[in-house]
């Protein structure tokens, strides 16, 4: 112990003398654009409430508080699914709704995995990574696994869906772009009593055949009723690496 003791005391004394300091002690948050405004969120913890970082953003979480029926479209990086998942466990945890079901088309971008081993659980699993990942930041990944145990949280592909009536439920229909016009109506129809849904997706970044994706199509007939929001974010909505809004002007 005497031994130890002493090592101890000789690290805290090196230390304490030492000229070595911490590289970005008391400094703001790296950015990798020198020169760019600088990204005060760049290095996010958890917070246990999710607040805007613009305007449609806001508009978002307001419109998912006071309507039944969501739909948020707009480019990659805008929060969509992020925002949707967060109120959905915000829901749930406040007891405005007793299950929270999540569903996804079991579509591939652009490549075919091929052949996938395992059960079925297993070969969804790829196709629906993107909301095991937003739940685990917001439950934590035990609590999460206890919750699908016990069916409280449901994740299914959209080929499920058919025939459900889904009743004291938050509902994320998530990559809505790769749906087709009569799945994205199929899955509309699924609402039920005491339910919220919330439908999200990239008109622009489909991975279907042109033509074939039925959002944007459903999203505009949508706007015309009065209790239904759709919600349009744009490049200045992005809240990623501060590049994916430049590319998304290019590209």
């Amino acid at each position: 112990m005497g031994k130890k003791a002493s090592r101890r005391r000789m690290r805290e004394e090196f230390h304490e003398h030492s000229k070595v300091r911490a590289l970005f002690s008391g400094q703001a948050a790296w950015t990798p654009l020198d020169g760019a405004a600088r990204q005060p969120q760049a290095e996010r913890s958890y917070t246990k409430n999710v607040r805007p970082c613009s305007d449609n953003q806001r508009r978002l979480l307001e419109s998912i508080d006071k309507r039944n029926l969501v739909v948020a479209v707009g480019p990659a990086g805008t929060g969509k699914t992020y925002l949707a998942i967060a109120k959905a466990v915000e829901a749930l945890e406040q007891g405005k709704a007793t299950r929270i079901i999540l569903s996804r088309p079991a579509v591939e971008a652009g490549e075919s995995l091929g052949f996938l081993p395992g059960a079925l659980e297993d070969k969804l699993a790829p196709y629906l990574r993107p909301l095991y990942d937003a739940l685990t930041e917001r439950l934590g990944g035990k609590r999460l696994k206890a919750l699908l145990a016990e069916g409280v949280i449901e994740i299914a592909p959209v080929a499920y869906m058919r025939g459900r009536t889904l009743n004291n439920a938050f509902i994320v229909i998530d990559e809505a772009q790769n749906c087709t016009y009569g799945q994205l109506k199929m899955l509309l129809t699924r609402l039920g009593w005491q339910s919220t849904m919330v439908m999200t997706g990239d008109p622009d970044q489909t991975d279907l055949l042109p033509g074939i994706s039925g959002l944007g199509q459903v999203a505009d007939r949508l706007a015309t009723l009065d209790d239904i929001a759709v919600i349009r974010l744009e490049d200045r909505d992005i809240v990623r690496h501060p590049l994916v809004a430049a590319m998304l002007t290019v590209l």
